[in-house]
């Protein structure tokens, strides 16, 4: 498999390169991205082939969106995909400080939730602006869910389907505004109650179907096959543990983790192949997954990304990964 093989959409006309570029980093996710740094690393994706971009007001607090506007400015429209995300709306505030939210340098916005009609178009027409983007390619509502906003996932959720959320989605992708819409979330069991109220084209699914974890394969993956919701692979290294460092979902890893992650990359050491390799390989065999998504600061990394990607990995290494019960024996695995 290769990082520039091109993926349809089910239901929709549109293609997406295997491996994307998530750009949380160019927004300064835990440290400060420098302007270099960003020309760099899209220059690096470009040359190498890649053409899907992901960002969100999020990110940053508008900067990711500022700055990958300025990197796709210079290249020509009808070669990439970009997505951004909507649920947020990012209002000025000059308390804003380095740090908040997990970002080094934020701009001054606070995030500020609102998954209600007017707020996805008020959302949507503010990234066109920062992204400099007439059309935007897919637009995901970002972060809702049980886990996300606990006793308010009731309010959010009525904000969504009774307040005119997924009909502003509806609208936008009917008059063309965006290619696809759907879901980019941590939690799958959101992603099934929003298929049983509006179709969705797509889901960038974060952490949650990777070799570490596999607890989404039945019934929801078999489910996004039968409706044709595919899926973008987000987090495939359950932020960073399946990479050499020891996040979690955010947080310092728990000991069982921690514990599967070393059965993890013993078999692949016997096996003389990167971890990380096999962590960004593994979804791909899923009938319902496009493409996956990789946060990445720097060109070296992106580089790298791309070498573990089409790294040539023995079909051996999945049966003994299954044979000491380190994979659910129903994932499809690479051939």
């Amino acid at each position: 498999m290769k990082s520039t093989d091109l993926r349809k959409l089910f239901r929709v006309d549109l293609q997406l390169t295997a491996l994307a570029l998530g750009c949380s980093q160019i927004g300064g996710l835990y440290r400060a991205t420098s302007a270099r740094e960003v020309e760099e690393v899209f220059a690096s994706a470009w040359a190498a082939g890649v053409r899907y971009f992901d960002t969100a007001p999020f990110y940053g607090y508008t900067r990711s969106e500022h700055r990958l506007g300025t990197q796709l400015a210079e290249v020509p429209r009808a070669e990439y995909v970009v997505s951004t995300k909507v649920g947020r709306l990012m209002r000025p505030d000059a308390s804003v400080a380095p740090g908040d939210g997990g970002w080094a340098n934020p701009y001054p916005f606070r995030p500020q939730y609102d998954y209600s009609y007017s707020g996805v178009m008020r959302s949507f027409e503010d990234s066109q602006q920062r992204l400099g983007l007439a059309h935007i390619d897919i637009l995901y509502v970002h972060d809702i869910g049980r886990d996300t906003h606990g006793d308010l996932h009731t309010h959010y959720w009525q904000q969504l389907t009774q307040g005119g959320g997924f009909k502003a989605l509806d609208e936008l992708r009917s008059a063309g505004m965006v290619k696809a819409v759907g879901l980019g979330v941590n939690e799958w069991q959101v992603v099934m109650d929003s298929m049983r109220e509006f179709d969705l084209d797509c889901t960038m699914l974060a952490g949650r179907y990777t070799l570490l974890e596999q607890t989404c394969l039945n019934p929801f993956l078999d489910e996004c096959v039968r409706r044709g919701n595919a899926i973008v692979i987000a987090g495939p290294f359950n932020s960073g543990i399946l990479a050499g460092n020891a996040k979690f979902n955010y947080a310092e890893a728990p000991t069982a983790v921690v514990t599967k992650v070393r059965a993890l990359e013993s078999v692949c050491s016997e096996w003389g192949v990167p971890l990380q390799a096999a962590a960004l390989q593994f979804p791909m065999a899923h009938p319902a997954v496009v493409s996956c998504v990789t946060g990445t600061r720097t060109a070296a990394q992106l580089l790298m990304n791309v070498e573990w990607f089409e790294y040539a990995i023995p079909a051996e290494l999945w049966r003994f990964l299954r044979e000491r019960g380190l994979l659910d024996p129903a994932a499809p695995v690479p051939m």
